[in-house]
């Protein structure tokens, strides 16, 4: 089969097509034929060579965190699919291919409305934003949540999620996203290179702060976090696009009775991840088939073109999804 192979790290060109045996499944394993599969800020750094697959090394590294495709080949235990059945779902890494071996139940089925050309644009973000914010942050109708980079894969699921929960969602973003992000739903959006988000937040609260923060930046956002979070509100880290480390007066976290989460889905063990997939079908998955969600899609590439995909994302300049044509 095709697949992108890392072979060495560095820029976007160490991304090598090449032939690579198919996969075989485990017992309780399916083959996905995969349709589409989509770029994380993950899969970057991996090929930079800052943040490997988790487990032992592979014969060849695939970078991709998600997929949706077709059931090809099933192992003897399988009893959730059959050979044809529409898939996606979450893993480590593999899903720069053309098929890839994965449990059986950390797949769920594809909406029709979706369909798989873009179905593949949802795992990875959409289970990022729904357990940061509903999961771990406990976010309910009523409630507000303040999203930095509102404009990513995860910024923009997260507006979704909050308009379907009946949350209000206060997002940053840079100047020209800002009007993207209020059309995508956005309560408030705020343009991070001049407004202060913190006002914002307590003037959008009537001054008593956000309820929960997802934040992909980390660096000296937490501090003003902290800030602007309600008391008894909760930051949930999933990224550190802005540094890994943070200066700040610790004392503020105790009037607000503030809890401080960090989060990643990859690393989990195979158990936490079905778990967390096999609730999102249930919770979330229905908004998808009714048409109420849709994935929000910026550009695709064909599976060849893998390297001007990581370019455009490391340019910032998407607003959604970056999508990766796998097969037909």
């Amino acid at each position: 089969m095709r697949a992108i192979v890392i072979t060495e790290y560095g820029g976007p060109d160490v991304l090598t097509l090449t032939d690579i045996p198919d996969p075989v499944p485990g017992p309780e394993e399916v083959v996905v034929e995969i349709v589409s599969s989509a770029i994380n800020r993950a899969d970057v750094l991996q090929r930079m060579g800052l943040y490997p697959q988790p487990g032992p090394a592979p014969d060849h590294e695939v970078p991709g965190m998600e997929l949706a495709g077709r059931v090809v080949a099933m192992g003897e235990r399988v009893t959730a699919w059959s050979l044809g059945s529409e898939v996606m779902g979450i893993v480590a890494g593999g899903a720069y291919a053309e098929r890839i071996a994965v449990h059986e139940r950390q797949l769920v089925p594809v909406p029709a409305l979706v369909g798989l050309h873009d179905a593949g644009a949802i795992p990875e973000v959409w289970l990022t934003a729904w357990d940061a914010l509903v999961r771990q942050g406990g976010l309910t109708p009523g409630k507000t949540a303040l999203v930095h980079a509102g404009a990513s894969g995860v910024g923009t699921a997260a507006i979704g999620l909050c308009r379907m929960i009946g949350a209000k969602v206060i997002v940053t973003a840079s100047a020209g996203k800002v009007a993207a992000c209020r059309s995508l739903g956005a309560d408030e959006a705020v343009d991070y290179g001049s407004e202060d988000f913190v006002e914002v937040c307590r003037t959008a609260t009537e001054g008593r702060g956000v309820d929960v923060v997802l934040d992909v930046i980390g660096g000296d956002y937490l501090a003003r976090n902290v800030q602007a979070l309600a008391v008894g509100g909760t930051i949930v880290q999933v990224g550190v696009m802005g540094g890994g480390s943070a200066t700040f007066n610790l004392g503020a976290l105790l009037p607000k009775r503030a809890t401080v989460r960090g989060t990643v889905l990859r690393g989990r063990p195979i158990e936490e991840k079905i778990a967390v997939s096999q609730q999102f079908g249930r919770e979330v998955l229905p908004w998808f088939a009714s048409g109420a969600l849709k994935p929000v899609i910026d550009r695709r590439y064909p599976l060849a073109d893998v390297a001007e995909a990581h370019r455009h994302m490391e340019a910032n300049a998407n607003v959604g999804k970056i999508v990766l044509d796998v097969s037909a």
